[in-house]
C-alpha cells in the first residue's frame, strides 16, 4: 500500500441500554473508561443509548453495556427487554459481540429475578442462572470484592439484596475476598461466549484495565478480524506495529501474551487503584504482584 494512502480510523459503536433507568453505583464510568482507552488509541468509539421502547438492530452495534438498578426501575426494563430488545440482544451475543452486564442487567440476563415482594421479573436467559432476595431480614450483600479472573484479579465494589445461582453457566471468576452471587458458593458473576455478568460495581473498568481492554480486543478482532493489526488499519501517529516490527504472523501474535490489537497505555494509577483495593482487602501477595508486574 502506498505510504501517502489516508489511513482511516478503526471505529466502534456501542449500545448503552437504560441510561436512564440503569444507572446505580457510578457505572457510567465504565463507558467513559472504555471511550477514553479508545480514543488513547486512535480509535472512535461511539455510544447510542437504548431506553424503553427503542429497538435494538444487532447490525448497528459492536458492544453493549447494562448496568443496575432498583427493582421498580427494573421491572419496566424486563418487559422492554421481552417486548423489544430480545430478539436483537439474542442475535448480537449468539454472534459474539461483547456484552457487559452488571449487577441489575446481570440478573435480567439471567432466567428470572425474584423480589423480596411482587411478582418475579422474567429474564432473557442468556446466563443459566437465576436470581432470589432471601427478603429484608436478610443482609445485603455489600462491600469491595476481589475476584480471580483469568490467572489475574478483578476488583470492585457489590450491593445486592439478590442471590444468583448458576445453573451451568461458567461462572466470571472465584471469590477471594467478597460475597460474589450469593455468599455462599464462592462464583462471581456469568459468561456466555462474549456476554459478561457481574456484581462488581465501583465502576468496575476504571480499576480494572485488563478487563477494559479485553472488551475492546473482542469488538476490535469481530468487527475488523485480522484486519484490525494491520500498519495501517490499527497503528498511528507515535504507535508502534509491533506485527511489524518482530515480523509475525496474525496468529504467532495471538499466541503470545502482547495483545496483537492494542498498544499498550501507562497505566500506573490504574494499577495503583487496583492493588489498593486488593490491599484493603487483605491480599497484600496479590497486592504485591500487581505492582511489580505494573510498574511505571
Amino acid at each position: 500500500m502506498s505510504p501517502n494512502t489516508t489511513q482511516q480510523p478503526l471505529t466502534l459503536t456501542l449500545g448503552h441500554l437504560y441510561p436512564d433507568q440503569l444507572n446505580l453505583y457510578g457505572d457510567r464510568g465504565n463507558i467513559l473508561t472504555l471511550r477514553r482507552r479508545c480514543q488513547l488509541r486512535g480509535i472512535e468509539l461511539r455510544v447510542v443509548g437504548l431506553g424503553v421502547g427503542d429497538a435494538l438492530a444487532p447490525d448497528e452495534y459492536d458492544m453493549l453495556f447494562i448496568g443496575g438498578g432498583q427493582d421498580k426501575e427494573q421491572a419496566p426494563v424486563a418487559d422492554d427487554l421481552h417486548e423489544m430488545k430480545g430478539i436483537g440482544l439474542w442475535a448480537a451475543i449468539e454472534d459474539d459481540m461483547p456484552v457487559l452486564a452488571v449487577c441489575g442487567g446481570y440478573q435480567l440476563l439471567a432466567h428470572y429475578y425474584r423480589p423480596a415482594e411482587g411478582p418475579d421479573m422474567r429474564g432473557l436467559g442468556v446466563f443459566d442462572a437465576w436470581t432470589e432476595h432471601k427478603g429484608t431480614k436478610v443482609p445485603r450483600c455489600i462491600g469491595n470484592v476481589a475476584i480471580s479472573w483469568n490467572g489475574q484479579t478483578l476488583v470492585g465494589f457489590e450491593n445486592h439484596g439478590g442471590r444468583t445461582y448458576l445453573g451451568t453457566a461458567k461462572p466470571l471468576g472465584k471469590v477471594l475476598k467478597g460475597n460474589g452471587n450469593n455468599a455462599e458458593d464462592q462464583t462471581e458473576g456469568a459468561i456466555y461466549r462474549h456476554a459478561y455478568g457481574t456484581y462488581l460495581h465501583g465502576s468496575l473498568l476504571p480499576k480494572n484495565p485488563h478487563f477494559a481492554d479485553h472488551l475492546i480486543e473482542l469488538a476490535l478482532q469481530r468487527k475488523y478480524g485480522d484486519r484490525a493489526i494491520t500498519e495501517n488499519d490499527l497503528f498511528n501517529g507515535n504507535h508502534t506495529n509491533k506485527a511489524a516490527e518482530i515480523g509475525a504472523t496474525v496468529l504467532e501474535l495471538q499466541k503470545t501474551t502482547v495483545s496483537p490489537l492494542l498498544t499498550p497505555l501507562e497505566d500506573s494509577l490504574e494499577w495503583e487503584a487496583h492493588a489498593s483495593m486488593l490491599e484493603r482487602l487483605g491480599l497484600y501477595s496479590e497486592a504485591a504482584t500487581i505492582l511489580r508486574t505494573h510498574k511505571s
